[in-house]
């Protein structure tokens, strides 16, 4: 039976790495005693598979993983079971039985949902705001995106499924993060600020994950909903 973990990573956490952050939640199983099944083969491993990775330095309230288990007591159980076991900076919030053929967390993800803050001491163009609402507007936004296999240009505006601004240094962003055509808010804050001819420095912003989508819709016409969902 498989169960799908949903977490919030804050804190000084947030500067651990994927592959690290892999390692601890193994632990932690075996340290909550937790009944998950191995792999087959000379060398068995816990049958676990995460979501979109998050980028070191950012935090979330949205991170998933899926785990295949031998034996199953309840949602609650595990929950309460895990988050016995967490350190500070990481904190159980749901926990799901999947049904029957439910895809795996990473392959189910289509999108997410960003916070971006300014920090306090970054000097943005005067007018920004409006600047960006106008960005966003545009039927077609062509950029260049660096892949594995080398560049390809891409219409922005078809990754960008919501753009808002929030407070007086805030932006909402929810972007496409599906395997083909993941897209993270650095590249389109710096494809925008190009526009304006200017360059971000360093350490601008900061970067908290709200979310990770699913689409329970058709790709004409998405409904995307949280990876741990009921109707």
């Amino acid at each position: 039976m498989k169960v799908r973990i949903k977490f919030s990573k804050y804190g000084s956490v947030k500067f651990i790495g994927h592959l690290d952050m892999m390692r601890y939640f193994q632990k932690a199983i075996r340290r909550a005693e937790i009944d998950i099944a191995y792999s087959e083969g000379f060398s068995p491993h816990q049958i676990m598979s995460f979501a979109a990775p998050l980028s070191v330095g950012h935090t979330s309230k949205g991170e998933y993983f899926d785990i295949e288990l031998n034996s199953f007591t309840s949602e609650a159980d595990l929950l309460n079971r895990l988050q016995s076991v967490m350190v500070e900076g990481i904190d159980i919030l749901q926990v799901q039985l999947l049904k029957e053929g439910e895809q795996n967390a990473m392959a189910s993800v289509k999108a997410a949902s960003y916070l971006i803050t300014f920090r306090d001491e970054t000097i943005l163009p005067t007018g920004w705001q409006e600047e960006l609402m106008s960005f966003y507007a545009k039927p077609f936004i062509p950029v260049i995106k660096k892949t594995k296999k080398g560049e390809k240009e891409m219409n922005l505006k078809d990754s960008i499924y919501q753009l808002e601004i929030r407070g007086n240094s805030g932006i909402y962003m929810l972007l496409d993060a599906s395997s083909g055509g993941n897209i993270k808010p650095g590249f389109v804050l710096d494809s925008f600020f190009d526009t304006l001819n200017y360059k971000l420095p360093e350490f601008a912003f900061t970067v908290h994950r709200i979310e990770t989508c699913k689409n329970i819709g058709t790709e004409e016409e998405r409904k995307l909903v949280p990876l741990i969902w009921e109707k």
